[in-house]
């Protein structure tokens, strides 16, 4: 399928009542680039880099000096970069995204309900959750916060400068530069995990009653340092290059290589099994993501006539800052885990399943904000600090929305979601009732965890190293561990899911107060030479527009609550409560003038309409 961006947009750069018009907007089956003009011979007529710059900036006019006078044009143009991607291209793209992520999100969750039927709740399914941690902090670090943190605004830097003229190709000599010595890095962190997993589960876990198992279990996990860090890279580049299907697919090839070993080697290696699953798993994410690299980096290299340049080397500060914050973000895993496990069996399991399911809208929610982060960082990139101010809370805006309306469902419907998703096999009614229950608290957490995922990206999206983040990050751990000590005794898991919310949600608000104004109280400037420290917000103005989905959301969990509680099946129940919950909140929304629920609609118009004709082959 192609999808071609939409060279229709409105003087304020709101194009099909969607995002504003942005720079750049090339993909493949992903998001495919702009159709041009062919000559006799086939090519594409193409722009020359200068006239094109002027475009996307929007301020040049005619006579204008050069607001890149340090790289002069070569004397035969390169290939220019794609149009601006309207609205209507980013509303698709974000859609393609989010179909292919809410796939790979069902595949997790009869991931989860294999385990839950074939494993329980229980002693072997707390020793592979142990394990478990590895993949999850590699995700994190190395897939969706840490590397692409570092990575994508490199990769838009070097595309900008490809766009100016650069000689070379900035673009390959960023892979040369950075790609060799990060495998080596990955091949080293993976070889130490499981050289030290008896010393990693005695950290994690330290009351578990079979820690053999759990070992074995992170050996096997320990492989997915590798796989996980190739596919983040292939992810970030392709992401820069507005390509998205590929990278949106990993976790459907993930998710497929866990459930396809817990199925066939179930019987015979337990819940081991399950930890194949993972390695196999994180060798698909790669190989679903190579072709599509493999082809932009080849077809340049033909544009170019194998002309080389130099490699180009991350900051050590980027990569040190961006892994800082991701991992301390994945600690709340750490923190739970360590309380939970002096708990009676199964507390683990409970915490775990009550997350998978709570975070689905989060995971929904941040969904336009992976295929925004590339147009931020490209934005910054060119010194147009308005533009990306203005991008990043419509996001939050729109990410909110969805968010609270995940959360009010999640709240209203949690006993019935549990009872039809695990309730069979191994997997009883009572462990449906303590799950329910902590995902219920742990749901209050769902605007704080989404908050912090929208806004880190105005902090990395700059391309420079910022300890902000990080420190926010930590403060929230801290309030979190204190929390966590405090109720794990009273309380329990409860006590533990509730400690989650308020740190995470103490993080968001610190990183929300860093963005007031600018960091140095610099204003917006449009086209400035100056990258600022993070996208400068009227933190005022967001305040007052997530308060709006808020109100809608407090009013419409009650309202879902009553009405699924009416039926005895867990379908039905779940079915009428979902829909009371989204038909008072977006209502509500509407009625109190909620941006991000306009935004939506108009969002989906734009994405579903005019899609072009495309010819099976």
């Amino acid at each position: 399928m192609t999808v071609t961006p939409s060279r229709t947009t409105r003087a304020d750069g709101d194009a099909d009542g969607g995002a504003p018009s942005d720079a750049g907007g090339d993909a493949d089956v992903t998001v495919a680039r702009a159709a041009r003009p062919t000559g006799r011979h086939g090519k594409r007529q193409e722009k020359r880099p200068r006239k094109a710059l002027g475009k996307v900036l929007g301020n040049a006019p005619a006579g204008s000096p050069d607001p890149f006078p340090a790289e002069p044009p070569p004397s035969e143009p390169p290939s220019p970069e794609p149009p601006p991607a309207s609205g209507g291209f980013l509303a698709r793209a974000a859609l393609i995204t989010a179909v292919l992520s809410v796939a790979g999100s069902l595949l997790g969750l009869v991931r989860d309900q294999a385990l839950a039927r074939l494993f329980g709740a229980g002693r072997d399914t707390d020793a592979f959750l142990v394990a478990w941690t590895v993949p999850e902090f590699a995700a994190t670090l190395l897939i969706e916060d840490g590397l692409a943190f570092a990575l994508i605004p490199a990769f838009s830097m070097a595309l900008a400068r490809r766009a100016r003229g650069a000689g070379g190709d900035p673009v390959r000599a960023l892979v040369a530069g950075t790609l060799p010595r990060l495998s080596l890095a990955f091949v080293a962190v993976g070889v130490l995990v499981a050289a030290l997993a008896p010393q990693v589960v005695g950290s994690l876990a330290p009351g578990l009653p079979d820690p053999a198992l759990a070992i074995d279990c992170t050996r096997l996990t320990a492989t997915c340092v590798v796989s996980f860090g190739l596919a983040g890279y292939c992810s970030a580049a392709l992401r820069a290059h507005r390509r998205f299907v590929a990278p949106a697919a990993i976790y459907v090839a993930y998710n497929t290589g866990i459930v396809t070993g817990m199925f066939v080697l179930g019987e015979r290696w337990g819940v081991r099994s399950a930890a194949v699953g993972v390695a196999v798993g994180g060798c698909l994410m790669v190989a679903v993501q190579l072709p599509s690299l493999w082809g932009q980096l080849r077809k340049r290299d033909a544009e170019t006539g194998g002309v080389a340049e130099e490699p180009r080397q991350l900051g050590g500060a980027i990569v040190a800052t961006v892994l800082l914050f991701a991992l301390c973000r994945q600690s709340q895993i750490l923190v739970e885990r360590f309380l939970a496990s002096q708990l009676p069996s199964g507390a683990i399991s409970h915490l775990n399943y009550a997350q998978k399911v709570a975070q689905m809208p989060m995971i929904l929610s941040l969904m336009v904000c992976t295929v925004t982060f590339p147009v931020v960082a490209r934005a910054l990139a060119e010194g147009d600090t308005e533009r990306a101010r203005d991008r990043v809370q419509r996001d939050l805006a729109l990410a909110a929305c969805v968010v609270l309306l995940g959360t009010a469902a999640v709240v209203a419907c949690a006993p019935q979601m549990i009872e039809l998703f695990f309730q069979r096999g191994a997997f009883t009614a009572r462990d449906t009732a303590a799950t329910a229950g902590v995902m219920r608290v742990y749901a209050l957490g769902l605007l704080g965890q989404t908050l912090v995922g929208v806004l880190a990206r105005s902090y990395f999206s700059t391309g420079r190293a910022s300890w902000y983040p990080a420190a926010a990050m930590a403060v929230g751990i801290v309030v979190t561990s204190w929390l966590g000590a405090l109720c794990v005794a009273p309380w329990g898991v409860y006590g533990i899911a509730a400690a989650n919310a308020a740190g995470i949600t103490v993080t968001a608000l610190v990183l929300l107060a860093g963005t007031a104004g600018g960091p140095a109280g610099a204003a917006p400037r449009r086209g400035a030479h100056r990258v600022p420290r993070c996208v400068p917000l009227h933190v005022p103005s967001v305040l007052s527009e997530l308060s709006r989905p808020v109100g809608a959301a407090l009013i419409a969990t009650p309202a879902g609550a009553i009405v699924g509680s009416r039926f005895g099946d867990p379908a039905a129940g779940l079915a009428a409560g979902t829909l009371t919950v989204t038909t008072v909140f977006v209502l509500l929304g509407w009625a109190l003038g909620a941006q991000g629920i306009a935004s939506a609609l108009r969002s989906v118009r734009s994405a579903t309409r005019r899609l072009p004709y495309v010819p099976s082959r």
